[in-house]
């Protein structure tokens, strides 16, 4: 059982890096530090949005329209945040 919370407490830190590096990404295309044009960003962006774009269109969906924030990635990290609270917790009780 041990085994099986381990492994899910590192997906949950490997998809709290993925949001990260999404968030983070977004910043610097919206600032144009980075191109598009380039075919390394275009395709990690693109691939970044197909990932997470099915999670954050649920998440939108309960969330008000906020003219033109976009807090769904904010929810996002506050479930893995709790998720994560709750696989440690159970981790060290057993």
């Amino acid at each position: 059982m041990t085994s099986l919370l381990m492994i899910l407490l590192y997906a949950v830190q490997i998809a709290f890096w993925i949001v990260l590096a999404h968030v983070i990404m977004s910043w610097l295309i919206s600032f144009n530090v980075v191109n598009l044009q380039q075919p390394f960003v275009y395709q990690l962006w693109s691939g970044l949005n197909r990932l997470l774009e099915p999670v954050y269109s649920r998440i939108r969906g309960f969330l008000p329209a906020m003219g033109g924030l976009d807090f769904a990635p904010l929810v996002v990290f506050f479930i893995l945040y709790a998720l994560r609270i709750i696989i440690t917790n159970n981790l060290y009780t057993i």
